[in-house]
């Protein structure tokens, strides 16, 4: 079944329940989402962290983590290691960064030894709710690469359709955004978006994956812009994907989509052997809680 809105997230129940654990756990949304999401029965965390901080967060919000595994670990990189290590050994499904530095827990993904890494890339995908769209839209990557090559571009978007897929859609559409529709040898985004859709034409995405491109964002979200400017493309005003040329771009897309366009969101890490729940401390618990009903969606489709 596809889901169309985050809500309907909370909803997804998977066949066994996905294992979270949670790094730096002493930080008072992160946990109150957590529990939350066990309550729900999306995930059963995993809780790793100063235990006399936890303890003291889950009194003063009057909740309940008594039958939850916690193991105490104050410091950061170790709480870190003891993540990754159950997820790569299968002891849990996925991880969540809490109160520790986004450096410190991916330099711990990324561990040659006993980390999550394949041989593809680390890159953000975030999903936006917004009223004025018919569905969900996939944003990629705004948080992670700033300058992404052709080559990162393509694992790029592989990551993002399969977040897509484990969602329950098939077919996934990705648009290649740039500042026309032209390719401009001195612009870099046209010339990629080109290649990309060139590589897409020649069979080397996933089935399922239509890739076109360059196009700016109006033509990737509107069919009226594409009809009056004669732009022909499946993708054209019904992209599930928005693939960015940079950071800036993500970025600014992203939040003009909070702030101006009342969206609510969920967004993972995509790349590792396993989702990575990475949440900024500015999102609000209901973005805290889809961001985990993703990982644990993501996790499971990934089993």
């Amino acid at each position: 079944m596809e889901i169309k809105k985050l809500e309907e997230l909370l909803k997804i129940k998977t066949e066994k329940k996905m294992r979270l654990a949670v790094v730096a756990c002493h930080d008072e949304e992160v946990l109150g989402a957590v529990v939350e999401a066990e309550k729900l029965g999306i995930a059963e965390p995993i809780l790793i962290g100063d235990k006399k901080k936890t303890d003291l967060i889950a009194k003063e919000k009057g909740i309940d983590i008594s039958n939850y595994e916690l193991i105490d670990e104050e410091d950061l990189n170790m709480s870190a290691e003891i993540g990754v290590k159950m997820v790569s050994t299968g002891k849990a499904n996925f991880i969540m960064k809490g109160l520790v530095d986004t450096s410190i827990l991916l330099k711990a993904v990324l561990n040659k030894e006993w980390g999550l890494r394949t041989d593809s890339l680390l890159s953000h995908v975030m999903i936006y709710d917004i009223p004025s769209y018919s569905k969900l839209i996939y944003l990629t990557d705004g948080g992670m690469n700033l300058q992404p090559s052709l080559e990162d571009k393509v694992k790029i978007i592989e990551n993002a359709v399969t977040v897509v897929k484990s969602l329950g859609k098939e077919e996934v559409k990705v648009a290649c955004l740039a500042a026309k529709e032209k390719v401009d040898p001195k612009m870099t985004a046209t010339v990629d978006a080109d290649e990309l859709k060139n590589k897409y034409i020649k069979g080397d995405f996933s089935k399922g994956t239509i890739v076109d491109g360059p196009m700016a964002l109006d033509l990737a979200v509107s069919k009226s812009s594409a009809e009056i400017k004669g732009y022909k493309s499946s993708v054209a005003g019904d992209a599930d994907v928005l693939l960015v040329p940079n950071i800036e771009m993500g970025n600014g897309i992203g939040k003009s989509i909070t702030y101006f366009a009342d969206g609510k969101s969920a967004g993972i890490v995509m790349g590792a052997k396993a989702p990575i729940v990475l949440v900024s401390r500015a999102d609000d618990h209901e973005a805290k809680l889809y961001s985990i009903a993703l990982g644990s969606a993501v996790a499971a489709f990934k089993e």
